[in-house]
Order: structure tokens, then C-alpha cells, then sequence
């Protein structure tokens, strides 16, 4: 028998986004259902955001006596217990879990039904033998590893981003395909817990990023022992009895065999669209995903998508901002719109990489005549007491002191990132950034100093001495 159910708000999808919304909803007093065919809390807890950084955190742990060393604290290298270490990334889930859990969000009012869904019409889909008619939907079914087309990949064994934090034994060779953040933070975090790895990027690593900041964190982890190969194709993949092997197409053109462990594919995601049945709503999809207009909604005018899905930009923060701006018109009815130029992004690399805004080629692609503003962390004075002077703040602004963009990379650059951020999407000026009382001391000044660089040359102009002098004969 079919079962109808009809409320304000269904959700598909208990990802970041798709929680948030539910949560919210069913707080603001509108009937809610939130559908998910997989596990609650999406590809953030169980297999992105929430594992990676318990891993990263656990590989730092394991170099620390490197920068211990130039302080004058000696100790041996670590012994890594690769079992104790996927157990620590295991446990931290397990922590976070309740948060968004079934249990949690029923006990706010939450309809959860665990199930697949497909859309019927464009006021209804279906779950199992549940059908559900909404007032308004949001897709938040997020996004998947994309997997290349190579040559004998399908029949060789590899691991993704969701396969990868279920490994019981280390990889004593991973070979990493993808340069992005995902291949950059895997690829250093094996390394420094002991496995060799060689990453193979068929571009530049960190395509997204400046240049000159991403090339600080390559050569970390050149540094460091990883194995960079760029301008690199991969022509064959095979299983073999003694492991993975690939075939690489160098950038002379000539061939060469690698052979390997494990091999973990980071070339990407996709959006996550299978099985809904958008057509039957009336739901275009574009290459990158579900399209939307500027208030996040699709082609059908009942229906919002939020989060990886839209293409849009595929992090946890876009997401949960892109949840609050549903909220807002679905249930206010308020005007919204989606500031996408303004959303940060942080690699969680050691050092760190984040970006907010355009940095320096967009921005004069966009604007023509910049400012560039640097401020290396070998001039502060807290970098220099910690021993940790790698990297820097780089701001871009108008030649009017609008601010453009900023690119940080040094430790914590992501937290460091966040005031550049506010100002950045309020249109604070650059004058306020070098006005912000900063404690002393800290990394902030960094950002601070970089700021105050912009008025340097207005400062030291001849005119400005002649008035200070014609001011102190005047007494």
C-alpha cells in the first residue's frame, strides 16, 4: 500500500546542506522531511571533511619532532601505529555522529525516511512506497568521486576518497591521481606517516591556486619526500601480482612504468543526480550539475538545490551558506541572492593554502591596473618565535583600496583568512583591515602589515615631509 505524506519542505539529501535545512524548517515551525538513501551526515562526516583532518592531524603528529629539533627539543622519530591511527579518524566520526543522526533530528520534528527518491511530478516524488507532495523541495544529494576514463582502470583495484579511510594496513607505495586538495592533503598525509607516494597530475598541481603561493606548497612536499610527477598522463592502469602498475605518458612524451601499492583516484567530483528522476519535475542539469539561478533555484520553481550538486563550488561551507539563503526565501519569503565571489576556500596542507576573493591573474584580468600586497611571515614576530616562518599573506586590491582578493599560505592560514573574508564579502576597505588593533604577538599582523603597505607610498611622498615640517615650524 502507498503511503502519502505531504509537508512544507522535503529535503533529499542529509548532507551539511540538506541537515541544515531540515534542522531549520522544522525549528521555524514548517512541516519537514528529510530523505537520505545513504548515511546521515553525507560525504563531509563520513568521508570527507570530518576523516581527512583527523588523518592530516595524526600525520602532523608524526613529523613534529622535525620542527621541535630547530627549537632545541630532541626526541626520536615517532613509531606510527597505522591501526591506532584509522581508529583515532574512526572515533572522531563516531564523536560527531549523534550531531546528525537520525535520532537527533526526529527528536526535532524531522520526518526522516531512509530510502531513495524520485521525483514523479513536479510537486511529488516517491520513497519506496511513500509518496510525498511538498509545498517546496531541495535537492542536497552533494557529490562523488569522478573517475577518469583510463585504460584498465575499471579492472584495477582503487581507492577514493570513500574507500580510502576504511584501509587496515598501510600503503607501503600509494600512487595518487589528482593534484587538487584532496591528492595534495592524502598524498603528504601518507607520506609523513611513513608510505611512499608518488602523485601524478596531468596538469599543474593546485590549478585553482596563485602560483606563487602554491609552489610554496609543493616544494614542502617535495621536501618532505613526495613524489611529484605534473604534465603527466597516465595511458594504462593493471593489477598485478606484485601490485598496481601504470603507465605514464611524460612530458617528453616518452613512457615509463610505475608500480605501486595502492593507488587512490582524486581527479574530482560530480554532481550526484542519479536516480531522481529530474525530468519528471521539469529539473535541467548542466555539465556541472543542477542548474540554478542567482536565489538557488532550479528550472522547476518548487524546487531549490543547494551544496556540490549545483556545481556551484563543492565545499561544506557553500553548503550550510547556501542552506540559510533557502531558508530565508522558502519560508520568509525574502529576497536572496548567492555571492559565490566571495566564498573562501582553504587546502588543509601543512603549510595551509586559502584563498579568498581573485587572485592575482583574475584580478587583472577582470580589473587591469592592481595593487599587490605581500607580507612574508619571515617579518613576524610570532612566526619567528615558533620557528615556522614559511609563507606568507598576499593581498590584491584596486588602485582605490577596494580589496580584490587575498591568498594566504603559512600554518593556520585558514584561520588567519577569516577577517580578510568578512571584509572581503562587506566591502570593508583595506583602510579598516590596516586600522584593526591586532593583539601582539600574533600571525594577524601579517595580514595586518599587508594592509598597511597600501599607504606606504602616499606617506613617503615629498609632499607629505614638506607639510610635516611646514606643521612643526608652526609649532
Amino acid at each position: 500500500m502507498t503511503e502519502s505524506v505531504t509537508c512544507d519542505i522535503a529535503v533529499i539529501g542529509a548532507g551539511s546542506g540538506g541537515l541544515m535545512v531540515a534542522a531549520g524548517a522544522a525549528m521555524l515551525g514548517a512541516t519537514t522531511v528529510l530523505v537520505e538513501r545513504g548515511k546521515m551526515g553525507g560525504d563531509c562526516l563520513n568521508y570527507g571533511c570530518v576523516p581527512s583532518k583527523a588523518l592530516i592531524s595524526a600525520a602532523r603528529h608524526a613529523v613534529s619532532w622535525r620542527h621541535a629539533e630547530a627549537l632545541g627539543v630532541r626526541y626520536g622519530e615517532p613509531e606510527v601505529d597505522f591501526i591506532a591511527v584509522m581508529r583515532h579518524v574512526h572515533d572522531t566520526i563516531a564523536a560527531i555522529a549523534p550531531h546528525d543522526s537520525v535520532e537527533r533530528f526526529t527528536a526535532l520534528g524531522v520526518q526522516v525516511i531512509q530510502g531513495e527518491a524520485a521525483f514523479t511530478a513536479p510537486d511529488s516524488l516517491m520513497v519506496g512506497q511513500r509518496a510525498i507532495r511538498a509545498r517546496r523541495f531541495v535537492v542536497a544529494t552533494g557529490s562523488a568521486p569522478h573517475i577518469p576514463a583510463i585504460d584498465g582502470l575499471a579492472e584495477t583495484p582503487y581507492l577514493t576518497n570513500e574507500t580510502i579511510f576504511g584501509l587496515n594496513e598501510q600503503p607501503l607505495h600509494l600512487l595518487v591521481l589528482g593534484g587538487g586538495p584532496i591528492g595534495i592533503e592524502m598524498a603528504q598525509a601518507f607520506r609523513r606517516l611513513g608510505s611512499k607516494v608518488t602523485l601524478i597530475e596531468r596538469q599543474h598541481c593546485l590549478p585553482r591556486e596563485d602560483q606563487e603561493l602554491s609552489s610554496l606548497v609543493l616544494e614542502t612536499l617535495r621536501s618532505e619526500g613526495v613524489d611529484i610527477r605534473e604534465r603527466t598522463d597516465v595511458a594504462h592502469a593493471r593489477d598485478t601480482a606484485s601490485g598496481i602498475v601504470l603507465t605514464l605518458r611524460n612530458p617528453d612524451g616518452g613512457e615509463e612504468r610505475l608500480a605501486g601499492s595502492h593507488l587512490l583516484v582524486a581527479t574530482g567530483r560530480r554532481p550526484v543526480t542519479d536516480g531522481l528522476n529530474l525530468e519528471a519535475a521539469g529539473i535541467a542539469v548542466g555539465e556541472k550539475g543542477i542548474t540554478v539561478d542567482s536565489g538557488l533555484r532550479t528550472t522547476n520553481r518548487r524546487v531549490y538545490a543547494i551544496g556540490d550538486v549545483t556545481g556551484l563550488s563543492p565545499f561544506t561551507h557553500t553548503a550550510a551558506y547556501h542552506a540559510g539563503l533557502v531558508l530565508k526565501n522558502a519560508l520568509f519569503r525574502l529576497p536572496v541572492r548567492a555571492d559565490h565571489d566571495t566564498i573562501p576556500r582553504v587546502t588543509y596542507s601543512d603549510p595551509e593554502l586559502a584563498v579568498v576573493g581573485l587572485d592575482e591573474a583574475a584580478a587583472r584580468s577582470r580589473h587591469g591596473t592592481i595593487r599587490i600586497l605581500r607580507s612574508p611571515f619571515s617579518a613576524n614576530d610570532r612566526a619567528r618565535a615558533e620557528g615556522r616562518i614559511d609563507g606568507m599573506v598576499k593581498v590584491i586590491a584596486s588602485p582605490r583600496g577596494r580589496l580584490l582578493g587575498v591568498s594566504i599560505v603559512g600554518p593556520h592560514a585558514g584561520d588567519l583568512l577569516q577577517p580578510w573574508s568578512l571584509a572581503l564579502g562587506r566591502r570593508i576597505g583595506i583602510g579598516a583591515m590596516q586600522g584593526m588593533i591586532v593583539p601582539y604577538p600574533t600571525r594577524g599582523d601579517a595580514g595586518k602589515r599587508a594592509a598597511g603597505d597600501f599607504f606606504r607610498p602616499r606617506l613617503l611622498h615629498p609632499l607629505v615631509r614638506r607639510l610635516v615640517r611646514l606643521l612643526a615650524r608652526l609649532g
